[in-house]
């Protein structure tokens, strides 16, 4: 994990502030050094020296300081802190020279390392810490081995180290022992009477040591010490970046604490980016100063600035993403469970209705698994069952999602649920298990009066439609007046009309239905409701008058008008204006052009006759001007010769026609179910 979790934090911040801060250090020395022309050189036995080397007297800007050469006709030379090493080559592809102290001559049969080195820098080692002289670090090739130097003051007995006799005195015993590069050792280690003394690098790349020089002495050693050591060029910009993401990765792995507390965890990511900038900053320091200014800059700001990010970070996806979804899913929750509580609470109180509740299991038996569908309604589908014992054949209404507020359903229980008339549809038994919802209605096997209405063939008689419209009218006027309460169908329309076995009509689908004191005037509703087309203009525009009952007189005048043309009020295959809006049709063919009373002329079956006038007295555009349905039940019973001819509805007028034919074509049947406020 630690693995996993150090490569994706510093990818998160590092990788696009790195490259700003890159960026700055190149431009600062490109500033400070694009003027200055550094030509390869030549320089003892080598030629086409360049970068980082440079020669005394160089332009400032050419080469590093630190790898500044000493050239004669022989031989180059570098100096080291206080010693001379002679260079014995250069490699430009791997990036690296040969180095060997210039006091390991064959002369020198003893010497003592110039390395100035401590054995506290080697521990430092993952910082990448060099010798520092000057603005620059000479670094060893890491992978090798080093000669280390100790001075005892008494002799000691270990296996990995050679006495050096000829740099020991009486009281002072010194030895040298090889260890590799990756491995920590102090002088006490030896024995507790040592110390450190001295150290030097051995070999380089491409070199290998012998395991019988682990088996020599002091002697083979110093054949390994003149043959010299390989040194680090200094860091380009894209190396130091990938080596510090390297060293800061290796770092979190080194301290991340398995198994620690959260706090500690988090701050173990937290300072992945104080030990990147720290190695960047101490790698990119050189004698150009604004370069070193924007280092300390960046170095204060940058480490800061990606430790309020990444705490942004890990605040966001760890503290208010999950709270943010703990919120959303026990508002989701406590809304549905609101809901649920509110409908149980209903159906407790509706427990002396004789109206069955069924599980849904029983819903699944009764439907066969919802084998057969029968058609879709305003708030769900509606499938075909038997109610059994008695193979009585029912329609079962399933709510769907749109529904989930549970106020259909409650509608519709609260209201069918207290009926009891022959032309309105029975409600048989509900269903009701957490969010699923179902309505079980007695089977009307003849299906909606719109499928005859519209129908090409004739399929009722005018004596059937009248009675079909009789019927209709005496459903509606039971909603008004017959129950305890007043109850608003509010979407009257041929496709809510359901006809059982010998055609009698039943008003159905009460999903948008209202009850109200019978003694209200008016309706108290703020959102439309109901089927474009059929919609009372007081619904639309509260200028035309307040919401009452009178709105389902107004649905019932346009299904009227529509059982009597055979064909919707708003018909587009019209060949004008004129005829497009049935209404205006027939208004104009009743009247004969005669305002205020029926024409003699007209060639209308009498009861198509007192259809069409019973529908137009229906759609008056004021509601007062509207008949009450007892009243529209007296004139359907009544003799069409009696009847006035009612004034010309607004929408009937020849300069309304063609925005009432678009407004009607455009939204024909589109049912709003918008709820109140």
């Amino acid at each position: 994990m630690a693995m996993s979790a150090s490569s994706h934090c510093p990818t998160t911040f590092l990788r696009a502030l790195t490259l700003l801060s890159v960026f700055a250090v190149l431009v600062a020395d490109v500033g400070g050094r694009h003027h200055v022309v550094c030509p390869p050189f030549s320089c003892g036995g080598f030629s086409n020296v360049s970068y980082p080397f440079r020669r005394q007297g160089d332009p400032h800007g050419c080469g590093v300081q630190s790898y500044e050469l000493v050239c004669t006709e022989i031989s180059a030379t570098i100096r080291i802190g206080s010693g001379v090493y002679n260079v014995l080559s250069i490699n430009y592809t791997g990036s690296y020279f040969w180095v060997v102290d210039a006091n390991l001559g064959m002369q020198n049969s003893c010497p003592l390392p110039r390395w100035d080195y401590r054995d506290d820098d080697y521990y430092y080692y993952y910082h990448y810490d060099g010798i520092s002289h000057g603005s620059f670090e000479l670094d060893p090739y890491w992978g090798d081995w080093w000669a280390i130097f100790i001075n005892c003051s008494q002799e000691i007995k270990y296996n990995g180290s050679w006495p050096v006799e000829c740099l020991s005195t009486a009281d002072s015993f010194i030895y040298v022992s090889i260890w590799p590069d990756y491995s920590f050792v102090e002088a006490e280690y030896f024995a507790p009477s040592c110390g450190f003394l001295a150290m030097t690098p051995l070999g380089g790349p491409g070199t290998t040591l012998a395991s019988d020089v682990f088996e020599g002495s002091y002697l083979d050693v110093i054949k390994l010490m003149r043959k010299g050591f390989a040194l680090q060029f200094p860091f380009t910009y894209g190396e130091t970046i990938r080596e510090c993401l390297a060293w800061s990765k290796r770092g979190f792995r080194y301290d991340f604490r398995k198994g620690g507390s959260t706090k500690l965890q988090t701050w173990d990511i937290l300072k992945i980016d104080m030990y990147f900038w720290d190695c960047v900053t101490e790698q990119f320091r050189s004698s150009n100063h604004v370069t070193s200014f924007l280092l300390d800059i960046i170095s204060i700001t940058l480490p800061a600035a990606l430790l309020v990010l990444k705490f942004i970070h890990l605040l966001i996806r760890y503290i208010l993403v999950p709270l943010a979804l703990f919120t959303f899913l026990a508002h989701r929750y406590w809304k549905t469970r609101i809901t649920l509580d509110a409908v149980e609470k209903f159906l407790r109180m509706q427990q002396m209705l004789v109206t069955t509740r069924y599980a849904y299991t029983d819903i699944i038996a009764i439907t066969g698994h919802f084998r057969e569908k029968l058609g879709q309604g305003g708030y769900g589908s509606v499938y075909k069952g038997v109610l059994l014992p008695g193979g009585v054949p029912i329609a079962v209404k399933m709510l769907g999602s749109s529904s989930c507020n549970g106020e259909e359903f409650i509608s519709e229980v609260a209201t069918i649920g207290k009926i009891h008339h022959v032309n309105v549809v029975r409600l048989v038994g509900f269903c009701s298990e957490e969010t699923v919802r179902a309505l079980i209605y007695e089977f009307m096997p003849r299906g909606s009066l719109d499928k005859y209405i519209f129908s090409s063939e004739k399929s009722f008689s005018w004596d059937k439609l009248n009675e079909i419209a009789l019927g209709i009218a005496r459903g509606i006027n039971y909603l008004h007046q017959g129950c305890d309460m007043q109850i608003v169908h509010f979407d009257i329309k041929p496709h809510n009309i359901l006809l059982d076995s010998n055609f009698v009509p039943k008003v159905a689908d009460f999903g948008l239905a209202k009850l109200f004191p019978r003694d209200n005037s008016f309706v108290p509703l703020s959102a439309m409701r109901g089927t474009i087309g059929y919609i009372a203009p007081e619904m639309v525009s509260r200028s035309f008058g307040a919401i009452s009952s009178k709105s389902d007189v107004y649905s019932f005048g346009m299904l009227l008008l529509e059982m009597a043309g055979g064909r919707r009020n708003a018909d587009p295959h019209a060949g004008s204006s004129s005829q497009t809006y049935y209404p205006s049709l027939v208004y104009g063919q009743l009247t004969g052009e005669q305002v205020g009373e029926i024409s003699e002329d007209v060639d209308m079956h009498e009861l198509e006759k007192k259809l069409c006038v019973v529908g137009l007295w229906c759609i008056q555009m004021k509601p007062r001007d509207r008949p009450t349905m007892s009243e529209v039940i007296e004139m359907l019973e009544g003799d069409a010769g009696a009847l006035q001819m009612p004034p010309r509805p607004f929408f009937c007028d020849e300069e309304m026609l063609p925005e009432v034919a678009s407004y009607s074509l455009s939204s024909e049947l589109n049912v709003i179910e918008e709820e109140d406020e």
